[in-house]
């Protein structure tokens, strides 16, 4: 019997106007798939805040100015480490922050 691949859950913050592109991209990537489903997440909204220090070049907001945003919390599956470090590269390519907020979980099998 072939050995399971490892799971790792990815979860990302990025504004709703670029919420669509991230989730193409990482979907493309192999995010989210599930035995006998594609594209799964789960995404919730809140509210993130930033100060740009000076040398940053910021998408949203001011260098020195306090920031609050609406943003979307994304929660997907990556099958494998392979696919997860692949997923990785294409949200930091599609997403539109200087610097992209993410998380990656070693999900363990109980």
């Amino acid at each position: 019997m072939a050995t399971p691949l490892q799971k790792f859950k990815l979860v990302f913050f990025v504004p709703p106007s670029a919420l669509s592109a991230c989730k193409s991209a990482i979907f493309a990537a192999g995010a989210g798939r599930y035995p006998g489903y594609t594209e799964c997440c789960f995404v919730t909204k809140g509210l993130g805040q930033f100060r740009p220090g000076s040398g940053a070049n910021p998408n949203i907001g001011e260098v020195g100015k306090l920031e609050e945003v609406e943003e979307m919390r994304v929660e997907t599956l990556c099958l494998g480490r392979e696919v997860a470090g692949k997923v990785v590269e294409a949200l930091k390519e599609a997403h539109p922050y200087e610097e992209v907020a993410y998380e990656v979980y070693k999900i363990e099998d109980l």
